[in-house]
């Protein structure tokens, strides 16, 4: 069994330190870093990350090879876990995927971790779906009929109210939205999850979609898997910065 993510990438850094007062010069909070600094592959290879953890499920990505040169600061105040600022750098940098050379019989799932930078156009997207049966999307796009031959779409609330103008009845059937705290919704039914600490919600929706896909390689059964992934995504939020379940 094996499971390809497509998706463009980029290193997370969390820096961490201490804000006590504010700027003189400007209403803004000082901010003082400290020792602690934390990387780690985001976005797209996060996905693939969650997948390794949460399965021995093979994995491969099909991702911009430069991720490392493109990255998303993160300024950590240590009291509050508070985020004072987010720095990206690198968002011109995002190559474009090849998907027309991707063998895909030697997949069992895929799944789709688009951030809309310029990786995967609608026109990809919709390639992809059309010559593999079982393919997961996640994506920053409004949605529209380029994604009608998807097998399933994890959104958020968000993006839902975005995008909610497009959506046909055969889209919505295809819908898992995720709720935050409340959980997650597939075809109007609700799939709660525990009240816990959350310190972190950054990456969240990658180990869900992770373990969604992940789940559904194995079961085929898509209410288990919005179960699973409601489970490690409630994890990884009660752990600081961007982790794997």
């Amino acid at each position: 069994m094996r499971i390809l993510v497509i998706g463009e990438s980029c290193k997370d850094i969390y820096q961490y330190g201490d804000s006590v007062r504010l700027c003189p010069e400007a209403p803004v909070p000082v901010f003082k870093c400290c020792d602690r600094k934390t990387e780690n592959p985001g976005m797209a290879m996060n996905v693939s990350r969650n997948v390794m953890s949460i399965s021995d499920v093979m994995t491969d990505i099909l991702t911009n090879k430069n991720w490392e040169s493109i990255t998303k600061t993160r300024c950590v105040d240590n009291r509050t876990n508070y985020v004072i600022v987010r720095i990206d750098s690198g968002e011109d940098k995002y190559m474009h995927c090849k998907v027309k050379e991707i063998d895909y019989e030697r997949y069992d799932v895929i799944i789709i971790s688009d951030y809309n930078k310029g990786f995967l156009t609608e026109e990809d997207i919709e390639y992809v779906s059309n010559n593999h049966p079982t393919t997961f999307l996640d994506t920053k796009k409004i949605l529209g009929d380029w994604c009608k031959n998807i097998k399933y779409i994890k959104i958020n609330e968000f993006e839902y109210e975005r995008t909610k103008h497009k959506l046909t009845s055969e889209l919505i059937e295809k819908m898992i939205i995720t709720l935050g705290p409340k959980g997650a919704q597939h075809k109007g039914a609700i799939f709660s999850v525990p009240k816990v600490e959350i310190k972190d919600t950054s990456g969240a929706g990658d180990t869900f979609i992770a373990a969604l896909a992940a789940t559904y390689a194995k079961t085929k059964d898509i209410y288990e898997s919005i179960k699973q992934a409601n489970a490690h995504a409630t994890r990884v939020v009660q752990k600081k910065g961007v982790s794997v379940a």
